[in-house]
Formats: structure tokens, sequence, C-alpha cells
């Protein structure tokens, strides 16, 4: 017999804007990105070691990344443009090295890519920055030490909408998934994510109730300020992830256990596509993750889950973003960043049931 797990729900509204004038947490005096425009929404990108030690740098969701995901934040005016690539979550430990990019010191990576791939681009004006930390290890190691907290140049796009409508996009929106998820999900994999999604809502609503009325200073820890304000928007949104996982049968967000669109490379948990709200579990979800941990900021199938939701816009809008991975990226953000980066919700998650 197939088996699909369809879970679907309900978005609430809200609209993030650009944060022109914040500044980071900690000074990047390591990486020095660079970015210059190129023809409609094309640009040309550069990374360079300005520090005196090689980096072994994890490229997943940067610049040094192969797939479609946010290389650079689009902005029109002041008003972010929604991202329709991929978001992936990755194991933090037993990394394989195809997963990093080394850039010894002194040296300058460079890419060009095309933002109209996975943004859609009316003619007009729009605004190009490239942000966020990289987490990464020591030249010839695999093991995250730290992370790299880093902001390109902002570059102002003049797109003519036509050209940017012919480019062709990232994820393609007729694709057969039937037909990709025929065999469905297997017995093991079907009974693990419900289990994951059960431990889910009970995690979600436990660190929203922290996030209205618990304490502040470990509030802070994750999202770096105390105002009611961030504290309400991180109570809403941990409530509707809560509301999401406590049901496989009703709203607007697809969950998949197989690989819907090809995007479980090694060490990738898990991925959405913000764009359709879907969410597709990879198979090292199943094999390398406990149901729930007990240990600070340790991964499991439950936050992983948990993680995902935050980024379907279909959960919380708008959804959030992959700022930083693991402890030491997503706590290096800003607020305004850490606000939109779905680790910060599944470390402060994890925090809460605990006891961090």
């Amino acid at each position: 017999m197939t088996t699909k797990i369809y879970v679907l729900y309900y978005a609430t509204g809200e609209v993030f804007r650009i944060q022109k004038f914040e500044k980071e947490r900690r000074d990047n005096n390591v990486l020095e990105v660079t970015l210059v425009a190129g023809d409609n929404a094309s640009v040309h990108a550069s990374v360079k070691n300005v520090g005196t030690e090689d980096l072994n740098l994890l490229s997943y969701g940067t610049l040094f990344d192969t797939a479609p995901v946010q290389k650079v934040n689009v902005y029109e005016g002041e008003t972010a443009v929604p991202f329709k690539g991929v978001l992936r979550s990755i194991q933090r430990t037993d990394l394989a090295p195809e997963v990093f990019h080394t850039l010894a010191a002194g040296e300058t990576f460079e890419t060009t890519f095309n933002a109209a791939e996975v943004h859609d681009l009316s003619t007009s004006t729009y605004t190009f920055v490239a942000e966020g930390a990289i987490p990464f290890a020591k030249a010839g190691s695999t093991e995250i030490s730290d992370s790299i907290v880093f902001k390109s140049n902002a570059i102002t796009v003049s797109v003519d909408g036509e050209a940017a409508k012919s480019v062709a996009k990232a994820i393609p929106t007729s694709i057969d998934r039937r037909t990709v998820l025929q065999s469905g999900c297997s017995t093991t994999q079907r009974s693990q994510t419900t289990q994951a999604l059960s431990y889910c809502a009970s995690l979600a609503r436990a660190a929203s109730t922290a996030a209205s009325s618990g304490s502040s200073t470990k509030f802070s820890e994750y999202f770096k300020t105390t105002s009611a304000s961030t504290r309400s928007v991180v109570a809403a949104r941990l409530s509707a992830v809560a509301t999401q996982c406590s049901s496989l049968t009703s709203g607007a967000t697809k969950y998949y256990c197989t690989d819907v669109y090809g995007y479980c490379e090694s060490n990738v948990l898990a991925y959405t596509i913000p764009s359709t709200n879907e969410i597709v579990n990879c198979p090292i979800y199943y094999s390398a993750l406990p149901a729930i941990s007990s240990t600070c900021h340790a991964q499991d199938r439950a936050t992983t889950t948990l993680h995902e939701f935050t980024h379907a816009p279909a959960t919380y809008s708008p959804g959030t973003a992959d700022n930083g991975y693991g402890y030491a990226a997503a706590t290096a953000l800003t607020s305004a960043r850490a606000v939109l980066n779905a680790d910060s919700y599944a470390l402060y998650a994890n925090a809460i049931y605990v006891g961090c």
C-alpha cells in the first residue's frame, strides 16, 4: 500500500523590511565579499580570504553552493523580495569533505549567477546584498570550529521585467510530484515522521510560551534582544509551527518523506521549497538523527522538522532563511537576522526543552 504524508497549514502576515544601518554583532576581518552588477539581474560575486590562515568554509547555503540557494538578499525599496529556491538543513557533525570549500589565505573565489532564477523580478530598481554567517573548519579538518559573519557591499540593479521573466527558474512549477512520490513512505519513515511531528508540536509550544513569558536572558541569547515586539513575533511563529506539526491532514503545506527535487546531497537532512510550501526529508533524517535529544544544541528529527516548518511562509509569513547554521553562527547574528533564521528557532526550542 502506498503511503504519502501531506501536512497542510495556514499563514499569517508580516512584512520584513531591510535593516540598512544595523551592524553585525562582531566585525569580520577575514572575508571580503564584493558584488558587481552584470546584465539585468546577473551578479558577479567575489569572496577573498584577507586573513592569514587557510579556511575550510561550509559551502551549503552560501556563495560557494551550486544549488539554487539564497546567495543574495533582494530588496525592492525596503521590502524583501520572496526567495523561490531551496533551503536545506545540514547535519552539523561527521561532515563530508565535499561540503566544504577551502579558501587559502589571500585567495579569491569568484562566481556569477542570476538572481532572477530564484526571485520573481519585474521592471524596477532593486538592491542586492550578500550577508550571513558561514561556519568554517580549520584547513584540513571537517569539524566546525566557529563561524564568520560577513556582509558585502550593496548594489543597485535596474531590472527589465520581461528579460527577467525569460530566465529559467531554478525550481520548476510544473514538476509532476505524483510520479516522484509513487513509492510513498515506508512504514518506518511514516512512523518516524509522525513521531517527529508530535515532538515538534510539543517543543514549539513550550518554546512559544518561553518566548512570551520566560527568561529574557535565555531569549536574548538566541535572538539578541529582549524587546516585547520581537518576543511576540518569535512566540507567534513558534505557535504557528506547533499548530502545523499537530496535524497531518489539513492546510496548505506539503510534507514528503522521499526526495522530490533531488537536493538530498551529502549531509543534507531535509529541505524546504518556500515558493511551493513543500518540506522534504532526506535519507539521513531517518538514519543519522535520534527522535529527540536531551543534549544542548544537538540535532534530532524533532528540531529538524521544526527548523523546516519555520522556512515555509504558509506556516508564518515571511518564512525564515538560513542566515546561520549551528549555535556559533546563529548567535553571531543581529537580532533582525536571528528572528528570520531557522536554526535560531530550532536551537532555542532545544534549549527550552533540555534546560540549557
